[in-house]
């Protein structure tokens, strides 16, 4: 089945609910942040943080949940199962309760307290892994979850389900496409599941084939860049494809924390952690250039990681 295909019966349109309000997010200028840059270089973001459940994370986990109803997997009296650091799975519960849909989610007991509130308001049941194993761990419980119960749970599988990436086709990268007028040059994103990289940087690709696909990831096996992977030393998901990017770049956990309080402090954006790494990363790209336009994706706002006294008191 082509994408186009799945467009037309997978992806269709469903109730006006929250469903229907997912993606068609801002493309926000970055005005102050960018003032050491060329005059014709501009940098752009996604403002995800406007999805129903206040995450990317939306795409993906609407685009799983339509096509395993589609095709029959998640039955009646079955429950959703995956594993997540916080955003795909507060998605999934958001969708859940949207649509009537149980939900069991496997995340590192490490994770923020607003994240684990949150899931456990939306009504699903959280199982807590060992956070010295991080978002691996998670995976490794969510597999072996499924492989015991295989008539209780539907395993969603974000990690290997090319419904991940798809949803980045068929939406980020045609929104960011429209709005920037076919004029981006450069798109910026971070490697977790790596769908938003590879989705949106196919279509882009196909539609630009000049364009530049940039990926970022965490410099270190161990960080603190919440939902995304160190990718030489984790569990690397089906869907990524190590090749495809034209460059991948190493952010620091001190250099994402810095940059989220000052886009705070200089563009009054109150975003999470991986933004700050996002803008980090298309910093890099941007300053070495005399022309061009750099799109990344600002995941989450910063509401979940207030806890996290340490990032938001740092100098």
């Amino acid at each position: 089945m082509t994408l186009t295909q799945i467009h037309k019966t997978q992806f269709k349109a469903i109730e006006d609910g929250l469903e229907s309000h997912v993606g068609n997010t801002p493309l926000l200028p970055l005005r102050r942040a960018t003032r050491d840059l060329h005059p014709r270089v501009q940098v752009l973001a996604k403002a995800e943080w406007f999805n129903p459940g206040g995450s990317v994370k939306d795409r993906p986990a609407l685009n799983i949940i339509r096509i395993a109803l589609a095709n029959g997997n998640l039955v009646a009296g079955k429950r959703l199962l995956d594993s997540t650091s916080g955003n795909m799975g507060i998605a999934y519960a958001t969708f859940g309760a949207a649509m009537g849909i149980e939900v069991t989610l496997c995340v590192p007991a490490n994770a923020g307290l607003e994240r684990i509130t949150i899931l456990r308001a939306l009504g699903a049941e959280v199982i807590l892994t060992d956070p010295s194993e991080g978002s691996d761990g998670a995976i490794l419980t969510a597999r072996q979850m499924a492989a015991e119960k295989p008539d209780l749970y539907w395993y969603a599988n974000q990690y290997n389900n090319d419904a991940n990436w798809q949803a980045h086709y068929l939406t980020t990268g045609p929104e960011i496409l429209a709005q920037t007028n076919g004029q981006v040059t450069h798109f910026v994103a971070g490697l977790g599941t790596s769908g938003t990289l590879m989705g949106t940087g196919r279509y882009l690709r196909g539609q630009l084939p000049n364009v530049q696909i940039i990926a970022f990831q965490p410099d270190a096996s161990f960080h603190g860049l919440e939902g995304l992977k160190h990718m030489p030393s984790a569990i690397k998901p089906g869907i990524y494809d190590s090749a495809f990017a034209d460059e991948t770049l190493e952010v620091q956990t001190e250099a994402a924390h810095e940059m989220v309080r000052r886009l705070a402090r200089e563009e009054g954006l109150f975003v999470g952690i991986s933004s700050g790494a996002a803008m980090v990363a298309a910093l890099q790209v941007a300053s070495r250039l005399k022309e061009g336009v750099i799109v990344t994706l600002f995941p989450d706002a910063g509401y979940k990681y207030l806890s996290d006294k340490a990032l938001w008191e740092g100098k």
